[in-house]
C-alpha cells in the first residue's frame, strides 16, 4: 500500500465544480433547485464535475480527511452551495474566503495539526499551485475539474 496524505484539500470553482462557466462569485443568488439541477437566479447550471462524488467516496472509504480551500468573494454563497450540492459534511475543514492560498493553508495546518507536507492538495490556478507547493504541499493542477485519473496521478506524486 502506498503513503496517503494525512490531508486532502480541493479549491471549489474549475477544480469540483462548474458554476456555468464562471466563478461562484459571479453568480447571481438565490440559488434553486429545478429538478436535478442547481441553478442561480441567472439559470446557470452549479453542478459537480462527474468524478467529484466517487472521488469523495474514496476518501471516505480510506478515512482520508479532506478540506476546501477557495479564495472567493462571495464565502457566503460558495458555502450555500456546498451546503446544495450535498457535499458540506465531506469536509473537515473549509477555508472559503478572499485571501492567498497561504492564509488558507496556515490555518489549515492550525485547525488540522497537519504538516504541509503531509497535504495534498488539487486547484485549477497554477499561481495557487505554485504558492502552495512552495510550502511542501504536493499540489497538483486541475485543468478541466477533477477525473478519478487526475486524483489518482496525485496520490500518486504525493507517494513519490
Amino acid at each position: 500500500m502506498r503513503t496517503l496524505p494525512r490531508l486532502i484539500v480541493f479549491d471549489l470553482d474549475f477544480t469540483l465544480w462548474d458554476c456555468g462557466g464562471t466563478w461562484c462569485d459571479c453568480l447571481t443568488p438565490p440559488f434553486r433547485r429545478s429538478e436535478t439541477r442547481l441553478l442561480d437566479r441567472g439559470d446557470r447550471h452549479i453542478r459537480l464535475y462527474d468524478d467529484v462524488h466517487a472521488i469523495l467516496d474514496r476518501c471516505d472509504e480510506h478515512n482520508l480527511p479532506m478540506a476546501l480551500a477557495s479564495r472567493t468573494e462571495r464565502p457566503p454563497w460558495a458555502r450555500e452551495l456546498v451546503e446544495m450540492l450535498g457535499i458540506a459534511s465531506r469536509f473537515r475543514h473549509a477555508e472559503i474566503y478572499p485571501s492567498s492560498k497561504r492564509k488558507h493553508f496556515d490555518a489549515l495546518i492550525r485547525e488540522s495539526g497537519v504538516a504541509f507536507d503531509q497535504m495534498l492538495f488539487f486547484d485549477d490556478e497554477m499561481r495557487n499551485i505554485r504558492e502552495v507547493g512552495s510550502l511542501g504541499v504536493t499540489s497538483v493542477f486541475v485543468e478541466d475539474g477533477m477525473s478519478r485519473e487526475l486524483f489518482e496521478e496525485g496520490l500518486s506524486r504525493f507517494a513519490a
